[in-house]
């Protein structure tokens, strides 16, 4: 069993020995927290996990739907995008609070409370959430590449393995070094996404009517499902073992006093990070809205044709800006996908695999069903190709939402549980706010997946 106790995990993860180390739980007290820091040098030290955390709420497969929501309905589901943010930045909240309070992440959670066939099980399922996030950045790298350089679907897929060398280097250099190139690279797509805003010139005052909440979102059947889609694609459950277990990298004071500090400077980084998120989702739907639903392209329904609209409508340089953060998207979500991967199978089965081990095998689980519908598509050319691809995106979702609730409920249950959090168990309201959005997010992921079984013919 492993320790719960950060500062002994510190003495294993000094920054002395850290080029040597390959394990998430290595990392553990790796950052110091310097006693008598001002309020801000201290929010610098916590801040990163949560941007590692926010990477997931903008890769590839957030981007159809966003696209397609604004191409459709205009400005219309805004709201949707505002209120599935809100319950990403509640449950995130939970995730940091049971990392800090309790020492042990979502994964190891599980493991201590659960019987050995229920927490196989939970590891499966979740080895395939993430297999299935894997898979949809594999595709979005793949047409990024594509529409940058013209590369062939089947030499983009298969050179998207060659990150696996990335996560090496920064595993060596230590956990700063990673938490400053996604965050830099998070900077690139707002940068992207804030010139493609300049570009389509959206119209300030239908987008603030936009954020109002409005009843034909629920009356209009194809506004529904598409509002289904946002909430469903927003909460990944990787994130959840993700985040409670960085946010131990910081080596904190272990007294009530001290937990009670380090929660509240996690919760402001992931809130913060997460807002950033939703922003530039926000961003995403806004440009379709303005630049497609304003001419009268209200069936743009997946991300490449997006990319062929956008230089005859807005020009070159357009296009070009969503390709590349639709690579940096890809790649940045790689990243914290190896880490979510090992930390969910160290906690699970205690059970250690380096990283370009791990990287190589999930990889490949990810690449054999692109290869396979990119290969087998081929005869018919690049369009067939690229709807394959598509579908198969599509279908990256729907694993995705299917292993949702297995996260969300024990994180709220162990949150909940005062033997396990003391004096810093959830709070009625919270709870109640915390079981309501998991019913929300729970319920309609059911209903996208109905809906998904329903079609008869996919490929």
């Amino acid at each position: 069993m492993n320790s719960s106790n950060p500062s002994a995990n510190a003495a294993q993860g000094g920054a002395g020995s850290l080029s040597q180390q390959r394990s998430p739980e290595d990392i553990q007290g790796s950052v110091t927290v310097p006693k008598g820091m001002g309020f801000w040098r201290k929010m610098f030290v916590f801040s990163g996990p949560g941007f590692l955390v926010a990477v997931g709420y903008m890769d590839p497969g957030n981007w159809a739907t966003d696209i397609e929501g604004g191409s459709r309905f205009g400005y219309q589901l805004l709201s949707i995008v505002f209120i599935s943010n809100l319950m990403a930045i509640l449950l995130q909240a939970l995730s940091a609070k049971l990392g800090i309070i309790s020492g042990r992440d979502l994964a190891q959670a599980c493991s201590d409370h659960y019987s050995k066939p229920v927490t196989i099980i939970l590891w499966l399922l979740c080895e395939l959430a993430i297999a299935a996030c894997d898979l949809a950045e594999v595709i979005g790298s793949a047409l990024a590449l594509n529409m940058l350089f013209g590369m062939p679907l089947m030499w983009g897929v298969c050179l998207t393995a060659l990150d696996v060398f990335v996560v090496m280097y920064l595993q060596n250099k230590g956990f700063r070094y990673l938490e400053a190139l996604v965050t830099g690279v998070i900077l690139i797509i707002a940068v992207c996404f804030g010139l493609e805003i300049l570009y389509s010139r959206p119209n300030v005052f239908e987008v603030a009517d936009g954020f109002v909440p409005r009843l034909s979102i629920f009356t209009n059947q194809e506004m529904l499902y598409l509002a289904i889609g946002i909430v469903g694609a927003t909460v990944m459950p990787h994130n959840l073992y993700l985040h409670s277990s960085i946010v131990q990298t910081r080596k904190f004071d272990t007294s009530e006093e001290g937990k009670k500090e380090a929660l509240g400077f996690a919760v402001m980084d992931s809130t913060f990070a997460l807002i950033f998120a939703f922003v530039i989702n926000a961003a995403i739907l806004v440009m379709a809205a303005a630049t497609f639903h304003a001419h009268g392209q209200t069936n743009v329904e997946d991300i490449r044709k997006a990319h062929e609209l956008l230089t005859p409508l807005l020009g070159p340089a357009a296009g070009f800006l969503f390709a590349l953060a639709l690579l940096a998207s890809g790649q940045n979500s790689t990243l914290t996908g190896t880490l979510a991967g090992q930390i969910v199978m160290e906690g699970f089965l205690n059970l250690r695999m380096r990283p370009w081990v791990r990287r190589f095998l999930t990889r490949a689980i990810a690449l054999l069903p692109a290869i396979f519908v990119t290969a087998y598509y081929a005869k018919g050319g690049p369009e067939e190709q690229f709807n394959a691809i598509g579908r198969l995106l599509v279908l990256s979702q729907v694993v995705l939402s299917l292993q949702l609730a297995f996260a969300v409920i024990p994180l709220i249950r162990f949150t909940s549980d005062r033997k396990l959090m003391g004096q810093f168990v959830n709070s009625l309201g919270t709870k109640i706010l915390a079981w309501t959005t998991a019913a929300i997010i729970v319920a309609l992921n059911l209903k996208y997946v109905a809906d998904f079984i329903g079609i008869s013919k996919w490929f």
